[in-house]
Order: C-alpha cells, then structure tokens, then sequence
C-alpha cells in the first residue's frame, strides 16, 4: 500500500474566515474559534454540508502573517506556525513555547483511506483523558482503539469499550493542551507506546484530518473550553442524584412495589427503581407485559407516592413483527437502516430478527420520541438506552448496512450519542416542563448535551471498582459530569466486604446505581445482613445529607464543563504524585472532598494528600499537604478528606428529593488560613423554570482573618426549600462555631461573626 505524506504549500488563500492551503495531496483549511482554540482541516474530498456531531459553535475572523518559510496566526493565547515545506502544523503558546509540534518527516498522512497525524513526542509528556478507556490515568505509553462495542465481560485492560470521545490533554514542561479529533470512523490514538518515544500519532480508517487544538494554561481552563465548543450538561433532576435501585430484572409490578417498599420500611433513603429488558412484551420497545405488569400507571402511581421515579430500559433494535405499532410504522416510512439496495437491515438482539432506527434522520429522531408516550403516559420520567453501539450478537454490523447516506463504519461511533438525543429531545416534548433523565451506554463527544452515561457491564471485583472510578474521572475530562458505574459489579457475585466498600465509594460517584445481572445473587442493602445493611445505610444517607453539595457541583458542570468527580490533574496538574499508580484512583468530589477508594481487602490505605491542610471527614483530624500518610480504612469509614477553607451546605437526612426535610441547611466550614468561596444553587429540581429565573444562587465567603462567614444577596427568583441556616465549624480553636444558633435564611446579604 502505497503512503502519501503531506507535501509543500502550493497556495494560499484566506476566504472569508477560512485560511485555505492547497499541497499536491490534499487541501488544508484553518479557522479560529476562540482565542485559545483552532481548528485544523486536512482533506482529500472536503465536504461543507457534513456538520460536526459534537460541536455547537461558530468560528470568527483572523488575520495571519506570512513569509518566505511559514504563516502564523496568533492570538492573544495560541500560535500557530505553518511550515509551508513540508506542511507542517506547530502550536505554542503567546509567547512562543512549544505545545505540539508535527512530526518534522511524518506529519500528515495517508495509506489508502487511512489518515494519520504524527506528532513531536516530549521527553516529559503525559496524555490524560479519551473517557471510557482502560488503563492508568496518565495514557502515555498506552494505544486505544476508538470503535464503539458491546464489550460484555470486559476486563482491566480490554479495548475499545462503549463509548468514543476522541480528546485528550497533553501535558509538559509545565504547559498544557488539549486535542478533539472530530472523527466518527473507527480511530487510533496512540501516545508514544509504539515509537520509541520519539511521536505520539493519532488518526482515523477514513474521513478527515480534522482536529480542534486548545492552548489554555490548565487544565481546568480546557475542559471548559472543550465544553462550550461541544456543549455543557442541563441541570439534572434531582431525583436522578439520589440512590438508584436496578437489576436485570425485577420480573413484574409486584416484585419492583415489593422492593420499593422494602428500602421505605428499612429506612434506607433510595429515589430510583428500574425495570430492565422483562417489564416488556416479548422485548419489544413500548410496550408491557401484559401479564406481569398489568397496569403500569397503578404501579407508578404507588411508586411516586412513597417518593420513587421508575427508570425503564429502550433498546434500539425494533423486533420484525407486522402488527406491532412501531415496526408497521418504521417500515411504512422507511425509518430503518438498509443495505445499498434498499433492503433493510436485520439483525439478531434480544426481541429477535429487528429493524434498526436510522437515528441520523430528523424525521426518524422526531417519530422515536413520540412513541415514547407509551412509558411517559403512565409516569415514567427516565428513560435509559442500552445495546446502542449499536450491539447485535456476533457484533459485526456489516460495512454496508447505510443510515441516510453514510455507511456504517462511518457514523458507528455517534449511533448511541444520536439516539440519546433523539431520546431526550423526544420526552423533553412529551413530558411538557419537566427534565427527563436519559442514561446511555454508547456516546461520542458532546452526549453531555443529552444524556448520563454509565460504565457497561463490569464485573465484581475490586480490580473494577478501581479501574471504574478511573474511568469516571476520565469522562470528567471530555465533559461528562453525570456518570456512574455498576456498584457491586453487573457480573459475578461480590464478597459482602466488596458490596459494602463500592457503596462507599458510590456516596461520591456522581450517579449512584446499585445494578446487576440476572443469575447473580440480589443486591439490596438488606441481603447483606443487618451488620452490613446498617454500613450501606449509613453511607446512603451520607450521599443524601451532601445533595445540597452534590447539586452545587452540578450547576458549576451546567455553567462551565467543570466535572463533579475530578482527577487530581485538573487541580494540581503538575504534581507527579497525582499521576503515580499508587494514588491514581484518588479524586476531588466538588471542590472541597478528597476520596482516596481502597480495595475490599485491604483495611488500611496510603493516601497522597496535595498541596495545603486536609482534614479527615471522619476524625477531624487535620493533615499537612504534599505527603503521604497511612491511614486506616475499615470498611464503615472509607478515607475521605475535606480540603482546608471548604464551605460545604448539607441537609438533614431524608428518605428522597421528594421530601422537604427540616428546612434548615446546615453550612460546615472547616477552618483554614485563606480566604475561600463557595456557590450554593438551588432550584425546583424538576422543571425548566430555572432557564427563566427561577432559582436560588448565592455566593458563600469565609474570611478566616476576619473571622466572618459571608452570604451575598441572593440572585434568582426560586424561594430555597431551606428557611434557617445553620454553621458548623470544624478545625477552630473552639469546640465548634454558633453550632446550635439557627439564623433566617433570608434572600439579602448576610454577614455572621464567628
């Protein structure tokens, strides 16, 4: 096979806000889009009208300098250099270091329909980031394949998985950078496991060399740029933060009231059931069986009433059934994928021989969501899509199975992403003013505009539950905030000491989903004994007790990319410690808690605490940063620490979001040296009235110099569900600080000497 590499400059040519270059073998087109982000395009068959999946943004106008040798463009944040012989693309930042460079020789280049782009590899460098991958936190030296899959039984190390987000952040000499290749054909990255260190390379089966390059100083900075390019998270229902309850499958109306129940009588707080594949009519999509769950409206009508939402599963494939209201409606108007002669495509899941919605169409995305009254009609308010890699058995969709005028290996990778959309812009309708929550198992970049994603099916052992909290950091990083993991594992059986450590963790992972498969042992809290029920229970109730902080965390995910669970990387980005295997696991929950997750096993831990003060959550005892200490870890205490300065709001504990509690938000401070802020938000928690004002915001300030804790004016209309304040100081030289005076939760600024 022969390979062409990207030659001299030919032309050049700035038409409107595009910078276009011509070489021999393709055409290179550049735009700005920001000050810290440029988009680089390098094609062989450009192609205007095919509009990016992710990105949500327009560019604006440059100028850029030329001369004998190369073109640069600057902004006040980035430069970029063009070498004109060969072409070659090299970033730096405003003041002339170097980000990323082309590989000098190699550059961009092509073996057939292959393209690929091999870049500079710095003796330094480190690579976090891609979402959904196995492995340690820092990717160099690692290879991954993009090419979404249903990877059942997947281990520690297997690749691709479910979902593609092909951006990452580079980080060297004390500088970083981000890279979004937007390419949905099946994708390579590797970061220096094949070369010799001496490149990285990334590239793509087919399409474009397209690529957005980011050149904000952190980390922090270029995830919230990522995400306004591609989009930002709607606030969540609140609900859908609370404990949630599945298995595959809780088998009729009777067995999902009996559980609900349960977790009422135990006093367990829990806000979520769901119903997997069984709830339906010989699998088909919207219906119910008849026989088991009979009157669904009667079922979640109970279900609400003791404070419960059901979540019911949709899967893609449509069972070939004349009759059935959705296949006669697919196959009337042609709404399902076909081969280039028409035919429509078939393939085997769990109703049988299906049809597969061509989500790509409008028409196609605006009939799925209609049909979604028949769950909405009843109640249900989540919707949660599976199997849209799309799977079929044997997983090898043919080539030439067409959706629209694209091919399958083309638009594979934005199948599950497209029909989360068409999910949650169809129920967003149905459902008049209330968000829906959409959860989905395969996504591509910009799936936070729609949905929550989980993990896929791990597995229960402790290796999982490690790798799975790496790979909710990770989906942090490409903007997904709302993200779980099966707790306890969705295959094999957990010892009860594995049960009772995930759901510690699960307290601080941002959905809290207790799920697993059928043949396995049950799950609930109670099935554990009453020793470790009473372990779980305490836990869950700690997660309902930080909702306040919890629910705050999102809104600064709704408002800036920012995620709930981060990796130690967005805050202390060049501190090696955070990247050791030792202490990759940690993370920041919110700006102010530390979590160090610890295997089953093991009953004591070291833990890497960073720069400042840390004070242990459970003993109070207070910590110096840039050390590491060892701990003891029994299963009723996972080692967590709160950071020195933190404001975090908590309420008392309630058994779901339904119930109002005591009216009094209680504000913990824990004492140190500098100034801090926090952002407390509120709102309904259920409807859209927050885009017209309808919320509670207000900045909270504690000035340890001054010895005062400060409540700006608050902003918005919502009146807070909160109408007394409560403070409560740790790490002062008192004993506590005005721990049982209550003040008025009142809107006007409130200032309180300590």
């Amino acid at each position: 096979m022969q390979t062409e590499i990207l030659g001299d400059i030919e032309s050049v040519n700035k038409q409107g806000n595009i910078l276009i270059i011509k070489t021999k073998e393709a055409t290179a087109r550049i735009w700005v889009y920001s000050d810290s982000i440029i988009r680089v395009n390098v094609s062989k068959a450009f192609n205007d009208d095919d509009k990016s999946f992710a990105v949500i943004q327009k560019p604006g106008d440059f100028k850029f300098e030329e001369s004998a040798d190369e073109i640069v463009i600057k902004t006040p944040v980035l430069q970029l250099h063009i070498n004109k012989s060969p072409l070659r693309f090299n970033f730096y930042t405003a003041n002339g270091k170097a980000l990323s460079e082309d590989d000098p020789r190699f550059g961009i280049n092509w073996q057939g329909d292959r393209v690929i782009n091999y870049r500079k590899l710095y003796k330094d460098e480190k690579f976090i980031g891609l979402g959904e991958k196995t492995g340690n936190l820092n990717k160099r030296g690692s290879s991954f394949v993009n090419w979404n899959t249903d990877a059942a039984m997947h281990d520690t190390k297997t690749d691709p998985l479910y979902k593609t987000f092909p951006f990452f952040i580079g980080l060297h000499s004390g500088l970083t950078y981000g890279l979004f290749f937007d390419n949905t054909h099946k994708s390579y990255f590797d970061f220096g496991a094949t070369t010799d260190d001496q490149m990285s390379w990334f590239g793509a089966d087919g399409g474009d060399m397209n690529y957005y390059f980011f050149g904000a100083q952190s980390v922090a900075q270029i995830i919230e740029d990522y995400t306004w390019l591609t989009g930002r998270m709607e606030m969540p229902p609140l609900w859908s933060l609370g404990y949630q309850q599945c298995r595959w499958s809780y088998m009729s109306a009777d067995e999902v009231l009996s559980i609900a129940e349960r977790f009422r009588k135990e006093k367990i707080p829990a806000d979520v059931i769901y119903c997997d594949i069984d709830y339906m009519d010989e699998f088909k999509i919207f219906t119910w069986n008849k026989e088991t769950f009979p009157d669904p409206k009667a079922m979640i009508d109970k279900l609400k009433a003791i404070g419960f939402r059901l979540i019911t599963i949709v899967d893609p494939g449509i069972k070939i059934e004349p009759g059935y209201k959705e296949y006669d409606e697919g196959v009337e108007n042609n709404y399902f994928a076909t081969y280039p002669n028409g035919e429509k495509y078939v393939g085997e899941v769990w109703a049988g021989r299906c049809h597969f919605p061509d989500f790509f169409r409008e028409d196609v995305r605006e009939w799925w969501g209609a049909a979604f009254t028949a769950l909405t009609d009843p109640g249900v308010e989540g919707f949660w899509n599976d199997m849209n890699e799309p799977a079929a058995w044997g997983q090898n969709i043919p080539s030439l199975v067409k959706f629209g005028d694209k091919y399958m290996p083309e638009v594979r990778n934005a199948y599950g992403m497209e029909m989360a959309r068409a999910t949650y812009e169809g129920t967003r309708r149905v459902i008049g003013n209330k968000r829906p929550f959409v959860l989905t198992r395969a996504a591509y970049a910009g799936t936070q505009r729609y949905s929550a994603v989980w993990t896929g099916d791990n597995s229960a052992y402790d290796s999982h539950m490690l790798m799975g909290q790496r790979m909710v950091s990770s989906l942090g990083i490409t903007g997904m905030s709302l993200v779980g993991v099966d707790n306890g594992g969705f295959s094999e059986n957990p010892t009860p000491e594995l049960m009772v450590r995930w759901n510690s963790l699960g307290v601080y992972t941002p959905m809290f989903r207790n799920h697993a498969m059928q043949g396995t042992v049950m799950r609930e809290p109670w099935q554990w004994g009453k020793k470790n029920m009473a372990i779980i229970k305490k836990d869950i109730e700690q997660r309902y007790r930080l909702l306040p902080y919890i629910y705050s965390g999102f809104y600064q995910s709704h408002k800036t990319g920012l995620p709930l669970s981060r990796t130690l990387a967005i805050n202390y980005t060049n501190d090696e410690n955070g990247y050791d295997v030792k202490y990759h696991n940690q993370f920041l929950f919110g700006d102010s808690i530390l979590v160090a997750p610890v295997e089953s096993t093991k009953l004591t831990a070291e833990v890497y605490l960073p720069a400042g003060e840390w004070y242990r959550l459970s003993t109070r005892e207070k910590f110096t940063g840039e050390q590491s200490i060892i701990v003891d870890a029994p299963l009723t205490d996972l080692p967590v620490f709160i950071k020195a300065g933190a404001i975090i709001p908590m309420q008392n504990v309630i058994q779901s979001t339904n119930e109002t509690g005591n009216g009094v938000l209680e504000i913990n401070i824990w004492h140190g040296n500098e100034p801090t802020s926090f952002v407390y938000y509120e709102d309904d928690g259920l409807s859209y009235d927050y885009e017209q004002g309808e919320y509670f915001k207000r900045e909270i300030t504690f000035d340890p110099n001054k010895r005062t804790i400060e409540f700006s004016k608050v902003e918005g209309a919502f009146v807070s569900r909160f109408n007394k304040i409560k403070l409560m100081g740790y790490g002062f030289e008192e004993a506590s600080v005005s721990k049982h005076k209550l003040y008025n939760n009142s809107n006007d600024a409130i200032k309180i000497d300590l």
